[in-house]
């Protein structure tokens, strides 16, 4: 039997409570199919930032990398300076684990409706494949005369070939277990110097993959074609403030924000990836039981599909859609049912659906990746 040890990090607002349902989901599937989960409870997010001033030390990330997998809930109160939490925090753990690849699902699931016409479950699957630990996230920059006329801010974007070929050659990766076709999606004609490291990176790469499929869009085109033509794009791979923005575009695609999984994930398996819902910590319905705990659900059925855990990532993903298409709404009191509750449903659908009921499994990208979870490094270049 398989152990798997998870750090969770419940974070601020409704974080801790829509991380626990997802963990009743976990925990359904392990029993299931045969494996143990353990999980171990970190404080990190803004109370211990305002009760110590420190946002994370060396010594809790040395204890974090000796998990398998982090569940991380949200981060984000209105008491800490915008960026404190998230640069110091959730980008410092991207950069400390090596986890250059942001992974985000666009999915429509059966029963839910997308607020773009024309848009199905049918035409609607796609994966934004994000670098995610440069360009303008590094944090490098400066502003002159701060709070005069004469302000000047500098704010660096650094692109290397190393992290740009891991991201490139995953979406490859990801594309030829999937439908075979990967998009770049950057500004060419504008960012000069970055665009031709992507695209010849892309041209490069895409040798080894001759059965893949690649195109190119524009990043502002790309705003107009995915919410036209979703069915368009298989794997959309693109640089990490371009993929920050159009898969925000592609959760709204889905049925929200507030249905959108992310992972943080290291494709060499050197340290643990971090998986997380994309709805922030909406620190106005904390405690109200108001959140919906679809999105972080699917965060751990990605985490699962990473572990390699391929058939429980599957059921937890097909229990959190039965349930979704059941709701009458998909947030407040509304939902008829509060946090606690919908985990505990989900919990409870895990142990008897069927994942491949109507191809749903094979169309998944909980298969996909399940499929490249065995792999411990990217093919050399």
């Amino acid at each position: 039997m398989s152990t798997y040890s998870l750090a969770v990090v419940g974070g601020d607002g409704i974080g801790p409570d829509v991380t626990q349902a997802a963990l009743a989901g976990v925990q359904a599937a392990a029993h299931r199919y045969g494996f143990t989960v353990r999980t171990t409870i970190f404080d990190l997010g803004a109370e211990r930032f305002l009760r110590t001033g420190m946002v994370i030390d060396e010594n809790t990330i040395s204890e974090l990398r000796e998990h398998d997998a982090i569940l991380l809930g949200a981060v984000g109160d209105p008491r800490v300076a915008p960026g404190v939490l998230e640069q110091g925090l959730i980008v410092a753990l991207r950069v400390a684990f090596a986890q250059s690849v942001n992974i985000r699902p666009v999915r429509l699931y059966p029963g839910i409706e997308s607020p773009v016409r024309g848009v199905t479950p049918e035409n609607c699957d796609l994966v934004v494949i994000r670098e995610n630990t440069e360009g303008l996230y590094t944090g490098g920059g400066s502003l002159a005369h701060a709070g005069s006329g004469n302000a000047v801010a500098i704010q660096n974007s650094i692109s290397t070939a190393a992290a740009t070929s891991e991201a490139v050659d995953f979406a490859f990766q990801l594309a030829q277990a999937r439908r075979r076709r990967v998009t770049l999606c950057h500004k060419t004609n504008i960012l000069l110097h970055a665009g031709q490291l992507w695209q010849e990176t892309v041209d490069r790469i895409a040798e080894r993959y001759p059965d893949v499929e690649h195109d190119y869009v524009h990043a502002d085109a790309m705003c107009q074609h995915l919410p036209l033509d979703p069915g368009r794009f298989d794997v959309v791979v693109t640089d990490n403030l371009f993929g920050d923005i159009i898969s925000d575009l592609g959760a709204t695609v889905q049925g929200g924000l507030g249905l959108a999984a992310s992972a943080n994930f290291n494709p060499r398996g050197s340290a643990p990836s971090m998986y997380e819902p994309v709805h922030g910590s909406a620190p106005d319905i904390a405690g109200k039981g108001w959140a919906n705990p679809a999105a972080a659900a699917l965060s751990a059925a990605l985490c699962l599909a990473g572990l390699g855990e391929r058939e429980a990532a599957l059921s937890l993903e097909t229990a959190v859609a039965s349930v979704l298409a059941e709701l009458p709404a998909f947030a407040g009191p509304e939902m008829g049912s509060d946090t606690a509750g919908l985990g505990h449903r989900i919990a409870e659908r895990v142990s008897i659906v069927d994942p491949h009921r109507d191809g749903m499994g094979e169309k998944s990208l909980m298969s996909a990746l399940g499929r490249l979870a065995g792999r411990s490094s990217l093919m050399s270049e």
